[in-house]
């Protein structure tokens, strides 16, 4: 693509802002912070290996996960971020027990609320794999101008008005929706600008790729147990077996799957009855980008955004993906 064809994420966002005349530009300058945060992490991302930015931060998060030093970086810097947006009147964040409100009276009057896992996959950095970002977007439910509240962020994801993904790999790619598709962005280190590189995404309703961390198998449900056998089954016919591909990234493992087509498995285990990976602000947003290119999202059995949260850090089974596959894996269950 010609330089001179380039159209960059606050131009595309920019051009889309009239499918929001509620808005009135809010969720354009959000998204626009957003984007320049990942750009700060971005920068650390590729020099970590550099300067004292890996290993441990001395601290352990509500998930009772020990806090690397880069994950502390991005929850920091992301939060400025949207703190200084001026749309954004709370965070949700992996990284902290309690949701984060602004009580300053520009966010107080802020319109929205974002969930953020601000590091996913952070067990990867040590090791130079692709790691990254996931938010989720919703309209705040009390009242503006007060401090936002719990029930803000214990929404279904049906209710999200935009979700998305930075993954920071061989290039860094922005992926969001607004309820309109899903189109991703390359940083352009040149220009230092995300431009549109994936527009109008569609995920296959069907592929060849299975991700799920096989070393449990031992305690996976029965028709979990079921459906890998199947995938590893020779079928012509199915042009199985299927590929296992596994990185341990949900961010990263999705991302291959959104575009080559597969499945995304994290069940539940008899160690951990109700998954492990955080409905709010892993789950929701990914259902919701993988809704919005053609595949499915659900627990097993249900809509994963058709959830009603419970709680902030609340965890969930999780199977996405191309939309047959996903199908066929819940037959299994069933």
């Amino acid at each position: 693509m010609s330089s001179y064809n380039l159209i960059t994420l606050n131009e595309f966002i920019s051009t889309r802002q009239a499918n929001f005349p509620y808005a009135k530009g809010e969720l354009t300058r959000l998204l626009h912070y957003i984007g320049l945060a990942a750009k700060i992490v971005n920068k650390k991302v590729n020099k970590a290996g550099l300067v004292d930015i890996l290993g441990e931060a001395g601290n352990t998060n509500v998930q009772g996960e020990d806090q690397k030093k880069l994950d502390v970086f991005a929850d920091i810097e992301f939060i400025k971020a949207l703190k200084a947006s001026g749309e954004c009147c709370g965070i949700a964040s992996e990284e902290n027990d309690e949701i984060i409100t602004f009580d300053d009276e520009l966010a107080r009057d802020g319109n929205y609320i974002v969930c953020i896992d601000p590091l996913d996959g952070s067990s990867n950095i040590d090791v130079n794999v692709s790691i990254g970002t996931i938010f989720s977007i919703y309209r705040r439910k009390s009242k503006r101008g007060e401090k936002a509240q719990l029930m803000d962020f214990l929404q279904p994801g049906k209710d999200q008005v935009a979700a998305g993904y930075i993954i920071y790999g061989s290039s860094t790619m922005l992926v969001y929706t607004t309820g309109n598709g899903v189109n991703g962005f390359t940083l352009d280190t040149a220009i230092g600008e995300f431009c549109l590189s994936h527009p109008d995404i569609k995920t296959p309703d069907k592929g060849k790729i299975y991700s799920i961390n096989e070393g449990n198998y031992p305690h996976f449900p029965d028709g979990v147990k079921k459906y890998i056998k199947y995938c590893q089954e020779i079928n012509g016919e199915s042009n199985r077996p299927y590929t296992s591909r596994y990185i341990g990234s949900l961010v990263a493992d999705f991302h291959r799957n959104l575009l080559k087509g597969g499945i995304y498995i994290y069940p539940e285990t008899a160690k951990d009855k109700r998954g492990k990976l955080r409905l709010l602000y892993e789950c929701n947003p990914i259902a919701y980008i993988a809704e919005q290119a053609g595949g499915k999202a659900t627990d097993g059995y249900k809509r994963i955004m058709e959830v009603d949260p419970e709680s902030l850090h609340q965890r969930i089974p999780f199977y996405t993906g191309s939309k047959e596959m996903v199908d066929t894996v819940e037959d299994f269950l069933k």
